[in-house]
């Protein structure tokens, strides 16, 4: 508990530079990469992180210190430039993007490891702690490092709310863009603009290896919780946020514990969470609502099997036993009897003595289910020109998802049939 009100009454300078400069750079990153997220470009992430390495090195040889907006300057250049090759290396060769990804990060993270290998050999004193822009230090950040960060930041941060609506439409639909008169180089050149400083300001946090988790997965996180870019977007900025304070925190009570790396493992984190638990799009949701529909369709095959009988004997209410069922369709007996008594606690079915026979609400829903799985038959024998004997499996399966608009739809398409292609009546109520 010491340790806790320590760190979060921010009394010491040092904690401040450690927590507001992650801070600064996690949510900042966050809010472009969703961009780059939603444009399905997340390796170009991984690859300015790698390109920027060259950067870096030849700031310093040029400049001979570590000055933190020297080191910026320089590997911004990179990674622009890494970038443009890119797109030009897709657009004027044969080479797929990917491809091409993968042949300038290799390039370029070659050729700033060589670099700073040379600058290890060189006695220059002031080469400490340069190797940490590949695995990346929070905890070395200072004040003129914050200084610098707060301004990216906030270019950053201004640009994206002052270009919103740009960004998002060249993110989902360039073509629409151009034909509205969108400036799509201009806005795609701010936009790789913005992911360059980034990366940049990015890597003394996590360093070069980690740095494109920092920038895609709290954008990758937050699109499981939301349909809305807008509400994504803040979503990300907070899962970046939340995972700079969290890991300068894990890292200030550990010492051993590098900042960097436990950013990266909080929002992944974050990640996996929304990946199984977000609802709608969650991986728990999606296996819940697969068994809700397919107890549906065994429900609803029960009630069709039900109907079918009845039509046969042309007595709807007659009781029937389990057996009677499953000699009119297969049903693994377990889910039958399940779905039996779920039909019966919705009230559509009755149970006595082991027999079990329609309510009124019970026949309803088995004649419309009958009824649309005629209806659809029909439907593709005289629109689809398919033969009749090859329509059933299709139309057991549609049948549990017309709804009662395209039901309307094709009674009307079909001028109200009385007979499917079988010459089965097609029950009206």
């Amino acid at each position: 508990m010491n340790s806790f009100l320590e760190f979060f009454s921010f009394a010491d300078p040092n904690i401040r530079y450690v927590v507001f400069g992650s801070i600064l750079l996690t949510g900042s990153s966050a809010i472009v990469g969703s961009f780059t997220f939603l444009k399905k470009k997340a390796l170009v992430g991984d690859a300015v992180a790698h390109a920027v390495l060259p950067g870096v090195c030849l700031s310093f040889i040029l400049y001979g210190e570590k000055n933190p907006i020297i080191l910026i300057l320089g590997a911004f250049l990179t990674g622009w430039v890494s970038l443009l090759l890119i797109d030009y290396i897709s657009a004027k060769s044969k080479i797929k993007e990917d491809t091409a990804i993968g042949l300038i990060l290799s390039v370029f993270f070659g050729i700033g490891i060589f670099m700073l290998t040379i600058i290890q050999k060189s006695g220059n004193a002031a080469q400490s702690g340069l190797d940490q822009f590949l695995f990346g230090k929070a905890a070395s950040l200072v004040g003129t490092d914050l200084i610098a960060f707060t301004i990216i930041a906030l270019i950053l941060i201004c640009t994206v709310s002052l270009l919103f609506k740009e960004f998002t439409i060249a993110a989902f639909d360039k073509e629409f863009a151009a034909t509205l008169g969108l400036p799509i180089k201009a806005i795609e050149l701010i936009l790789t603009t913005l992911t360059v400083l980034a990366v940049v300001v990015g890597i003394q946090a996590v360093g070069v290896v980690l740095m494109a988790a920092m920038l895609i997965t709290p954008a990758a996180a937050a699109r499981f919780w939301t349909e809305k870019i807008q509400t994504m977007v803040w979503l990300a900025a907070i899962f970046g946020s939340f995972s700079g304070l969290t890991g300068a925190y894990i890292s200030y009570i550990a010492p051993s514990m590098p900042t960097g790396p436990w950013i990266v493992i909080v929002v992944s984190t974050i990640a996996f969470i929304s990946f199984f638990m977000a609802p709608r799009k969650g991986i728990f949701y999606r296996v819940r609502n697969q068994k809700k529909i397919k107890r549906q369709i065994n429900d609803e095959n029960i009630l069709k099997a039900l109907y079918q009988l009845g039509e046969q004997e042309k007595s709807f209410f007659e009781k029937r036993t389990v057996e009677e069922i499953l000699q009119k369709r297969i049903f693994d007996p377990a889910k039958l009897k399940a779905g039996l008594k779920r039909l019966k606690r919705q009230g559509y079915l009755r149970n006595k003595n082991g027999h079990w026979s329609f309510t009124r609400a019970g026949r309803d829903k088995g004649q419309r289910t009958v009824k649309l799985h005629r209806l659809w038959e029909l439907y593709l024998t005289q629109y689809l020109r398919i033969a009749p004997d090859h329509v059933h499996d299709d139309a057991d399966t549609i049948e549990h998802i017309l709804t009662p608009e395209l039901e309307a739809r094709l009674e009307k398409l079909l001028d109200y049939p009385t007979v499917d292609p079988h010459s089965s009546e097609i029950p009206y109520r």
